[in-house]
């Protein structure tokens, strides 16, 4: 087998992971997006990206219903298992975008990484996320469930994903987090003023999702439409009156990739990249040419003056559309499998 080619590996927080600067999201992999790949098209994307240099995994137990997990271990069994970095989560006991059912009861959390460590058939976990924030149980009992786990080398590290600011001191008080998952791309930008000074602060690596804003900047809804199956079609920035006027803002991005001589999608994510050695972009796709196109992002560099005129050809504003699938900017309605406190309908998304 050849040696995958030189990507760079940086450190991802403080407490020892290192992984591939770019990482690859596996969940379109098994559908959500569009329909899912047969199985040989989606081992063969995995093993491509890891003879390219690709080491970082990212995959939940929610993802096609379990598919994704016995997919990516199908892929492994292919690869050298200590040259890779396999990151899964618990939590979400449905993706229903409308209302996610979440859970974090410690019995839960156990149950859960026993079955995605069967699924993947691994020893252990690199790195175990929370994927939402279940907030009818307290973070310190989940997090006491996961530092057990540590303690007993089914898991590595500990990740959290769209977690508040407050949730993060408060988990990581009881057993240090690796890294933050959390939504990062040109037209994602609130977590810049809280959630980034507050893991950098506290060592916390940042796991970007979407980095090419959920294929927008690859040109879905823009260039090609959207396939009759994608979830992305219940997106309020895809809705028919708002991305008529987020095709402006691609024809921005659009105009500054040929200033700078590179594709659409890889100044968007060169712009993921270049915003710090802490930040590990993991984009999806179905395609092997997109996943060169976007290591080819690897390559391309821009100055500080260059980022921001980036950032500045997209003022928040100027989206149309708000960030999240659900109505009011950073709200989700949750559905808890045990029973939540009388007054908490809506739940912020953390």
């Amino acid at each position: 087998m050849a040696e995958p080619q030189r990507i760079p590996t940086v450190n991802l927080g403080s407490q020892g992971l290192v992984v591939s600067k770019l990482g690859l999201g596996c969940m379109g992999l098994t559908g959500t997006y569009n329909d899912p790949l047969p199985e040989d098209q989606g081992i063969s994307i995995i093993k491509h990206a890891f003879n390219q240099g690709i080491t970082f995994f990212d995959t939940a137990d929610v993802y096609g219903a379990n598919a994704n997990e016995l997919l990516l271990a199908k892929a492994l069994k292919q690869l050298p298992r200590e040259k890779i970095q396999i990151a899964t989560k618990f939590g979400v006991l449905k993706l229903d975008f409308a209302n996610l059912h979440v859970k974090g009861t410690p019995d839960y959390v156990r149950s859960c990484c026993e079955a995605s460590l069967k699924r993947l058939d691994v020893d252990y976990i690199d790195l175990y996320y929370q994927h939402r924030v279940d907030t009818s149980v307290p973070i310190e009992q989940t997090m006491g469930e996961l530092k057990k786990l540590v303690e007993e080398k089914k898991v590595k590290y500990i990740g959290l994903s769209e977690a508040s600011s407050d949730t993060i001191r408060r988990a990581h008080g009881v057993h240090p987090i690796t890294a933050v998952q959390i939504e990062w791309s040109l037209w994602t930008r609130d977590i810049e003023d809280e959630i980034v000074p507050l893991c950098r602060n506290l060592g916390i690596g940042i796991v970007s999702y979407s980095p090419l804003g959920r294929g927008f900047f690859g040109g879905k809804g823009v260039v090609e439409t959207l396939p009759s199956v994608s979830s992305l079609s219940a997106h309020p920035r895809y809705q028919a009156e708002n991305i008529e006027k987020n095709k402006r803002i691609y024809k921005r991005i659009e105009s500054l990739a040929k200033k700078y001589e590179c594709t659409t999608p890889q100044l968007a994510l060169a712009w993921v990249l270049q915003q710090g050695n802490d930040v590990v972009p993991i984009p999806g796709t179905t395609k092997i040419k997109n996943l060169d196109e976007n290591i080819g992002a690897l390559s391309v560099k821009f100055t500080e003056k260059e980022l921001r005129e980036i950032s500045e050809a997209i003022p928040v504003d100027d989206i149309a559309g708000i960030q999240h699938y659900n109505e009011g900017h950073g709200k989700l309605s949750w559905k808890f499998a045990n029973t939540p406190p009388k007054d908490s309908s809506v739940y912020e998304l953390n």
